[in-house]
């Protein structure tokens, strides 16, 4: 069975955006960046919510800009043709090779996904929807790059709700001995 996994940038507080809506504290040094880029060759579909596809859309023409360093070509090359869920209330369509719109709830995009033949993980974008996800114990794996800043507020990384979930801390590196990442598994009672 696929996993769905949810991985962000984070502030040491644990939000993803801060209060003022800005995210540029975490934007990646070029050796956390390859990270990704490593991380998203083991994605075989992504799932997004409004505001994170909104923001991923620059990689859609980002390969026309001269400017682009290598990384970055590369990480559109890998990015661009990914099979990518978008989850919206507002839109009606989506632009983007590989993007459609959800059909259904999280719950049964994951459930049609791990159904179908494919490989590589589910992975999910972006907080409320990985708020979602999680609330249905649908996430297998938490992975974030820890970064050293407190924003004091904004969009948390973890969902707040009031049920337990016991994680296994599967791996950790990090890098330029400033960015943490960890990566941890949802431990789940055998029935």
């Amino acid at each position: 069975m696929r996993n769905v996994t949810y991985s962000m940038n984070v502030s040491l507080d644990g939000y993803i955006v801060g209060p003022d809506g800005g995210f540029d504290w975490s934007a990646p040094d070029p050796d956390v960046f390859r990270f990704w880029i490593d991380d998203i060759r083991g994605v075989g579909v992504h799932l997004l919510g409004r505001r994170l596809y909104e923001t991923m859309l620059y990689w859609e023409t980002a390969e026309n800009d001269p400017e682009l360093g290598a990384d970055e070509r590369v990480w559109t090359e890998l990015w661009n043709p990914l099979p990518k869920v978008v989850f919206s209330r507002t839109l009606t369509e989506v632009q983007g090779r590989g993007a459609r719109l959800a059909s259904g709830s999280v719950a049964e995009e994951i459930e049609r996904l791990r159904a179908e033949p494919g490989e590589g993980d589910i992975a999910i974008g972006g907080a409320t929807l990985a708020a979602e996800a999680a609330a249905a114990d649908l996430i297998d794996e938490y992975r974030t790059i820890v970064y050293p800043v407190m924003v004091g507020g904004g969009i948390p990384y973890f969902p707040r709700s009031e049920r337990r979930v016991d994680l296994e801390l599967v791996e950790t590196r990090t890098f330029n001995g400033k960015f943490v990442y960890l990566r941890h598994r949802v431990v789940r009672q055998v029935p």
